[in-house]
C-alpha cells in the first residue's frame, strides 16, 4: 500500500484493521529513511514515545525529536532501514517489526525488532526498539531504558 493510501484511509476514520497497521509502519520506515516529517505526522502521534535501548540516550519524545534523531543518523552514516517483515493485532492495537539497518560509513548491518502501539486514531504512540545482539553481563537488568514495565504489567 502507498503512502497516500494510508495517510487517507486514517483521515477518513476507517477502523484499525491489519493492512492499516502494516501500512503505518511501513511508512514509519520510509519517513526514516526520507528523514520527511510530514511523512512522520502521517504515521506518529504528536506525542509518539520512542523508548531505546540502555545508552543510547532515551526514551525520544515527540515527533520533532524522533526526526531530528534519525536524520542525525541519515546524515551522519548515510543510514537507512528496510523493513523484514510486520506482525499486526489490531484488537492489542499493537504491531511488531523485524527491520535491518544499515550503516555503510560506519561498514556495519543491525538487525532487530520493534513493538508499536496505536492510539484511537491509528497512529503509532509509542515505539519500542530490541536488537539483536549479545546480552550485555555488566548490568544486573537488560531492559529499555526508562520504560515503565512495572506500570505495564510486565514481570520485574
Amino acid at each position: 500500500m502507498d503512502s497516500d493510501a494510508t495517510g487517507e484511509g486514517r483521515a477518513a476514520g476507517r477502523a484499525l484493521d491489519r493492512s492499516a497497521m502494516e501500512a503505518a509502519v511501513r511508512l514509519y520506515f520510509e519517513a526514516c529513511n526520507k528523514v520527511d516529517r510530514d511523512l512522520f505526522a502521517r504515521c506518529l502521534a504528536e506525542n509518539v514515545v520512542h523508548y531505546l535501548a540502555v545508552g543510547m540516550a532515551g526514551p525520544i519524545e515527540g515527533i520533532d525529536p524522533v526526526v531530528e534523531r534519525w536524520g542525525a543518523d541519515v546524515r551522519a552514516n548515510d543510514s537507512h532501514w528496510a523493513v523484514d517483515a510486520v506482525y499486526a493485532d489490531p484488537q492489542s492495537r499493537t504491531a511488531t517489526c523485524e527491520w535491518t539497518a544499515f550503516k555503510p560509513r560506519l561498514g556495519k548491518v543491525l538487525r532487530g525488532a520493534e513493538v508499536y502501539r496505536f492510539d484511537d486514531a491509528g497512529l503509532i504512540d509509542e515505539v519500542r526498539i530490541y536488537y539483536a545482539s549479545r546480552r550485555d553481563e555488566t548490568v544486573p537488568v537488560n531492559e529499555l531504558e526508562g520504560y515503565p514495565y512495572a506500570d505495564r504489567g510486565f514481570a520485574t
